[in-house]
């Protein structure tokens, strides 16, 4: 079976919606954002402060070459690994992807407390989220095979509207 590969900003619960669809489909679930703080030793914070977001994004890319080389793996990607075409290229080739997209309300109250993400450690964290927004979202939905909702919907729901995607378009078997 071909990997897949969940896409989207951060709030949009690829974590939680991988977890468990890797368990429904009895497969491997890896978090990029996880693996990269595994092998270095530290939070994403950390790099982002030491190294800049350029420094992480190499991290990314590297991380991103290692799972997407593996099979039969659902992957939880970074909400901004989609912004270097070597990225898009490797994601594209290596699985099917899925857009989990949530509205900027939902986003944001979903990160509130997240003191884990970098690029929300700011007074003006809406505005982060609508610039990001802005910029990633139509990359998102090129870069989709499928696309769905997660706004007001329990990770089982979604995760059982994948899986019939999955089928009706017989990528999984019945």
């Amino acid at each position: 079976m071909k990997n897949i590969i969940l896409i989207g900003p951060m709030g949009a619960g690829k974590s939680s919606v991988g977890k468990s669809l890797a368990q429904v489909l009895k497969m491997d679930f890896y978090d990029s954002d996880e693996e990269i703080e595994k092998s270095t030793g530290v939070d994403i914070g950390w790099i982002f402060d030491v190294e800049g977001e350029e420094g992480f994004r190499k991290r990314e890319r590297a991380v991103l070459e290692e799972l997407t080389a593996k099979s039969n793996i659902v992957l939880a990607t970074g909400g901004g690994s989609i912004l270097e075409v070597e990225n898009q290229l490797i994601l594209m080739s290596n699985g099917t992807l899925i857009y989990l997209h949530v509205s900027l309300s939902s986003q944001d109250h979903r990160t509130l407390n997240d003191s884990r993400r970098p690029m929300l450690r700011t007074q003006n964290r809406l505005e982060v989220l609508k610039k990001l927004y802005a910029e990633r979202e139509p990359i998102y939905e090129a870069l989709a095979d499928y696309s769905i909702y997660t706004d007001n919907r329990s990770v089982q729901a979604v995760v059982d509207d994948i899986v019939a995607w999955l089928q009706a378009e017989n990528k999984i078997p019945l």
